[in-house]
């Protein structure tokens, strides 16, 4: 069995990974606040943990693994776009939560086991504030449940800060039921047009943080292996977590790992809308960026840098990936390919706290080595395509490879009249359009050569005909 390596976020340091049960292990994800489509930072805590999965559930089997990613669909973003658009709140995160998971399935994300929505376990999230209240931990205070952060001893060390550290240093809500400016909202009341369910403390709605201390709690127990999601959680959102679970269940540890990805940039920059660089998923693939491309630029950097997008990393991206196809289409058997394991080298990288850039190595390795079953079997596992699409992108490659053999006939005959000739204008002519339509054309001594490019588009070669 591979000994996997990951970096905790509690102990600043990388850690050989123990599950709690061989049998069972478990992750937790923090996922999307569901009222609009999920930009390209979104997507990046989705593919990194997606590549942790398919690491785990090749290590100790599929049926051994338990994955959560929940849904946020109570929300105060969620309620000013219900009011702004005159639609419903069920509307809205019915429709945003099925694009998030449209958007995620094009750049080759695995659906997690379990997704739960916040709104399905209210009940729940109401039975551990009670009990957080029962324990000290908790107050009652103008139709607000606070927690107590001083309660807690440990407060702050997932982020490493003290507690008054971050009273001088974060802008925090200011608030005369407060004891203290560092305690964080449990439970609010709901006005009539704002969503709310009854409580102890009268209709109102949870605070965010209950949320996936309560799912968690409910779906993976008090003690789980893996709590990830992006670095901008780890303070308020992820400390919080830690607090109200270890207070509630002080039998249990909650996570014992912690993973935080960092973020992405856009061209060198902070996205952002002011800039005009802020863009979705669904922008991408609208634009032509297949999900492959997406996936295979964020898998370039590793999960703990920052991550730049730029037009240029997409553009080599796909040209990698189309000598990928290539080198599959010559050299691979699609059928031995579905029985094959992954190799051993990008399983030994990957679990090497999630070394992708290694992993992509091994792909290269492959192609230029002419492995190309091992290299099917290592697309589909890390997620580049599953199988049915790598063999109709294989099928597209060689359906087009039978439609430019009369095409380079012809332009073999043409290159050889311009050299009696000198006369090169028909075949300059010819290359021109054949390039137009994404076909890669290569003269030599020896002949002409003609593939099926990234762009291949068969529609522009009718003028050629």
């Amino acid at each position: 069995m591979a000994e996997i390596k990951l970096y905790n976020t509690r102990t600043r340091s990388k850690e050989v990974f123990a599950p709690l049960d061989p049998e069972n292990v478990r992750m937790y994800v923090c996922g999307p606040t569901v009222y609009d489509r999920a930009h390209i930072g979104n997507a990046r805590p989705v593919i990194v943990f997606d590549v942790l999965f398919r690491l785990l559930r090749h290590v100790y089997g599929p049926k051994h693994v338990t994955y959560v990613r929940n849904f946020t669909d109570v929300d105060d973003k969620i309620n000013a776009r219900a009011a702004q658009s005159g639609r419903s709140i069920s509307q809205i995160t019915a429709e945003t939560t099925q694009w998030f998971l449209d958007d995620m399935a094009e750049v080759g994300a695995l659906e997690p086991n379990l997704m739960p929505r916040a709104t399905a376990y209210i009940p729940q999230m109401i039975t551990m504030i009670e009990d957080l209240i029962t324990k000290g931990h908790a107050y009652e205070a103008q139709g607000h449940v606070l927690f107590d952060v001083r309660s807690y001893a440990a407060y702050g060390k997932l982020s490493g800060r003290s507690i008054d550290d971050m009273i001088a240093g974060a802008r925090v809500e200011v608030a005369p039921y407060k004891r203290d400016p560092m305690d964080f909202v449990l439970w609010k009341p709901s006005d009539d047009a704002t969503p709310g369910w009854d409580s102890p403390w009268g209709r109102g709605r949870p605070g965010w943080h209950i949320e996936c201390s309560a799912m968690a709690y409910e779906l993976l127990g008090e003690s789980f292996d893996i709590h990830g999601g992006g670095n901008d959680l780890t303070f308020p959102h992820h400390e919080n977590e830690i607090a109200q679970s270890c207070c509630a269940h002080p039998e249990g540890r909650f996570a014992n790992v912690w993973m935080h990805n960092e973020m992405v940039q856009v061209e060198g920059k902070k996205m952002s809308k002011s800039l005009g660089n802020f863009f979705t998923v669904r922008d991408l693939l609208d634009q032509g960026v297949p999900g492959e491309v997406i996936r295979f630029v964020f898998l370039s950097t590793h999960y703990r840098k920052p991550m730049d997008w730029t037009d240029e990393k997409a553009a080599g991206a796909e040209s990698k990936l189309d000598d990928y196809l290539r080198s599959v289409d010559l050299y691979g058997d699609l059928d031995a390919a579905r029985i094959a394991a992954p190799d051993q080298g990008i399983i030994d990288a990957l679990s090497d706290d999630l070394n992708t850039h290694g992993a992509l190595m091994g792909l290269e390795w492959m192609a230029n080595h002419a492995q190309g079953t091992k290299l099917a079997a290592n697309l589909v596992f890390l997620g580049f395509y599953s199988f049915e699409q790598l063999e109709a992108k294989i099928d597209e490659i060689r359906a087009g490879k039978l439609l430019l053999i009369p095409l380079g006939n012809a332009l073999q005959a043409a290159r050889a009249r311009a050299m009696e000739t000198k006369d090169f204008s028909v075949v300059d002519e010819m290359k021109d359009k054949l390039s137009n339509a994404g076909v890669l054309v290569k003269m030599s001594k020896a002949g002409v050569e003609l593939e099926p490019g990234p762009n291949f588009n068969a529609a522009e070669l009718e003028t050629l005909k």
